[in-house]
């Protein structure tokens, strides 16, 4: 592995540090709490731009796969399964480490599913749908394809929303700290609020260190061959097909792994994680840092989720997203990070000499 992928790891947590330096500094402690949740969200789309950037499809539904992941967690480690404890099942699950009896709201003690085999089983049911998803749905191209990913992500909004288990508009509350390490909890109290900052963005890092690993492989060269001309590369022996799901897949995965996370992290999930706008959100982070940088995807998502979180965009949050993929569509289709910035001011000022 070359040594420049460590090294620009190695900016990307001197960055992390020096943001949490900066909030010490300004007394802007809580900034750190939505820069946590910027870091799950990211995982999100440094997956997408994978996807969309290398493999070349376009998906409208990750939102959908961010659900699965927060939600299956969240049903698992919040369902009481005293009821049912007498039973053969519960009783063997009861002696693994799978299910374990913690306190609930009102001092009593339920019976749930750990947060670690819960987040094992969110991400093999998002493996599944996956692939069960990208089997058909990747067979077709262009806007095929985005409004096949775009029906995926409207049914499984349709379902958060209108079923009572799983809470419906309310969503899920009351979902317990995720203990990852010995003395290290993901969970949204201030007293956590630095270690989960260096955690979520040290699992950012480690998702990009994978990511870049993956496209400087033969992998990524063969995604980039399909990218540039699906046909062409087929006819050299690329099995497209299976590159194709396989990155539909892992994309997904690391959009779970974000939604489980942010889960326990905020405590709960709501049906607006798995709406249209977030998967339009995802899509325009990803087109405003570049379709095939990662690292300008990485910026864009931190700078762009802060800023909504922080609502600094207030009600027009979803028409900011909607405007920003429409002005980069039209005028910088390779991101913002792609701009000439020196060469702009070259032909400024020779347009000014001209013109004196």
């Amino acid at each position: 592995m070359p040594a420049s992928r460590f090294a620009q790891i190695g900016l990307l947590l001197a960055a992390v540090a020096a943001g949490h330096l900066l909030t010490a500094v300004a007394g802007k402690a809580f900034f750190l709490t939505q820069l946590t949740m910027s870091a799950y969200y990211t995982l999100v789309i440094v997956g997408l731009c994978l996807l969309m950037g290398y493999a070349g499809q376009i998906s409208l539904g990750h939102a959908g796969f961010f659900a699965i992941g927060g939600y299956t967690s969240a049903i698992l480690t919040t369902l009481d399964l005293s009821a049912w404890q007498a039973s053969p099942l519960i009783g063997l699950l009861a002696k693994l480490p799978v299910l374990t009896s913690r306190p609930d709201l009102y001092g009593g003690q339920v019976l749930t599913v750990q947060p670690w085999a819960a987040f094992v089983t969110a991400l093999a049911i998002t493996t599944v749908v996956a692939f069960a998803i990208g089997v058909p749905v990747l067979k077709l191209k262009g806007h095929y394809l985005a409004m096949a990913t775009l029906g995926f992500g409207t049914i499984v909004s349709s379902i958060v929303l209108g079923t009572q288990r799983f809470g419906a508009a309310d969503g899920i509350s009351g979902v317990p700290a995720f203990s990852v390490l010995p003395g290290l909890s993901v969970t949204g109290g201030s007293s956590s609020r630095v270690l989960n900052y260096y955690l979520a963005w040290g699992l950012v890092a480690a998702g990009m260190l994978l990511l870049m690993n993956l496209i400087h492989s033969r992998v990524g060269r063969a995604l980039r061959s399909i990218h540039g001309a699906e046909d062409a590369a087929g006819a050299m022996g690329v099995d497209t097909a299976r590159y194709k799901l396989n990155t539909f897949v892992l994309s997904a995965v690391f959009a779970a792994v974000g939604g489980v996370f942010l889960t326990h992290y905020n405590g709960g999930i709501g049906p607006s994680e798995a709406s249209l706008m977030k998967s339009v959100r995802y899509v325009a982070i990803v087109a405003v840092g570049g379709m095939a940088n990662l690292w300008g995807a990485l910026i864009m998502s931190a700078v762009l989720n802060f800023l909504s979180l922080r609502g600094y965009f207030g009600t027009y949050d979803d028409a900011v997203f909607g405007v920003i993929l429409i002005v980069i569509m039209l005028f910088v289709p390779e991101g913002v990070l792609s701009i000439d910035v020196k060469g702009m001011m070259k032909k400024l000022l020779k347009k000014g000499k001209s013109t004196t």
